[in-house]
């Protein structure tokens, strides 16, 4: 960061004895003594170079006094350089993106896209933590580990979507692989954010082991329940077997949350269990959790100047030392 300043800036009041001085000097032509004769005006001859730049010396010397103390005060151009250093978190949102995801009780957008927009304003707020995304169905991916460059973190959030892994819910799994994404993080505080919507029916890590080793490791666990039990509507796909066309319908489907499940996950590694039937109680949750999970933040600042006084001070002495042959060689106010 750029900045201007003076480092001793009280100086610059003695700049104001340049035009001063040329206040003292205009007073002592105009109401110097003087004897006047009548006619005297008319004979007089007409002013020569010398007498239209009678003022030109003390011109030049306020100017020469005023940058001189602009030099005495020492502009100065600095940088500002802040080293961060957070004694951090270390977050992994863990999103499911199984198949009931696509359920549109959130209307007007699904379960998934909603979830994406809360996820993505929440990577915005914590600009100096790092931050991962694991996305688990049937099977979990590590979309980003932890970084804090969050621009390359929403571009991986943005890719997900519907459908690109094999559809079930493995919770243990997406929680295992949220652990190993933290497995050699040495911040302060280790979080993880598991997002979900339904009931572990595969995978090959069982969610209380899971959360046996969250534990172990101290890696807070907030989990999330998102929409309505019951029959919700969810878009699919459908091959015509007649035509061969792929349709779209919406039909009703029986979704379960296990929110038993999420409560013992949570307390086991002392986090929290939320539950999410609206976008707008999702986006609380985000709020409360970024609330919960503060880091701490260090700053440390470096003063860089360079100092400008130096073209200043010369021109200053130039200004004066012009100022005065001027006036040595004669040219120089006198009385009226």
């Amino acid at each position: 960061m750029e900045g201007f300043r003076f480092q001793e800036p009280l100086w610059l009041w003695a700049g104001l004895l340049g035009p001063l001085l040329l206040l003292l000097a205009w007073r002592r032509e105009r109401h110097g003594p003087a004897l006047l004769f009548p006619g005297v005006g008319r004979a007089r001859p007409r002013p020569t170079w010398r007498v239209r730049l009678r003022f030109l010396p003390v011109l030049l010397a306020a100017l020469g006094i005023s940058l001189a103390a602009v030099a005495l005060a020492r502009p100065q151009l600095g940088s500002v350089r802040q080293n961060v250093t957070t004694q951090g978190v270390d977050i992994v949102v863990a999103l499911d993106v199984s198949g009931s995801m696509a359920a549109e009780d959130f209307q007007p957008k699904n379960r998934l896209n909603v979830a994406k927009e809360v996820v993505a304003e929440f990577v915005k707020r914590r600009t100096h933590d790092r931050i991962g995304l694991v996305v688990f169905a049937a099977k979990s991916l590590t979309k980003s580990p932890p970084t804090t460059d969050s621009a390359i973190l929403l571009r991986q959030l943005d890719d997900v979507k519907l459908g690109m892994l094999p559809d079930g819910t493995a919770i243990g799994s997406g929680l295992a692989t949220s652990l190993t994404r933290l497995r050699h993080s040495k911040a302060r505080s280790r979080v993880i954010v598991l997002v979900t919507d339904g009931v572990n029916n595969t995978g090959e890590i069982d969610p209380k082991t899971a959360a046996d080793l969250a534990r172990a490791m101290e890696v807070r666990t907030y989990t999330v329940g998102v929409g309505h039990e019951g029959p919700v509507p969810i878009r699919v796909k459908e091959r015509d077997p007649f035509t061969g066309q792929v349709e779209e319908r919406v039909v009703q489907t029986e979704v379960k949350i296990d929110e038993d499940l999420l409560k013992q996950i949570a307390q086991e590694t002392g986090g929290e269990y939320f539950r999410a039937d609206a976008p707008e109680t999702l986006r609380r949750i985000f709020d409360e959790i970024d609330h919960l999970e503060k880091s701490e933040i260090q700053l440390h600042a470096y003063h860089r100047y360079r100092e400008l006084f130096h073209p200043w001070l010369v021109a200053a002495a130039g200004l004066l030392l012009a100022g005065g042959l001027l006036w040595v060689g004669g040219q120089r106010v006198t009385p009226a």
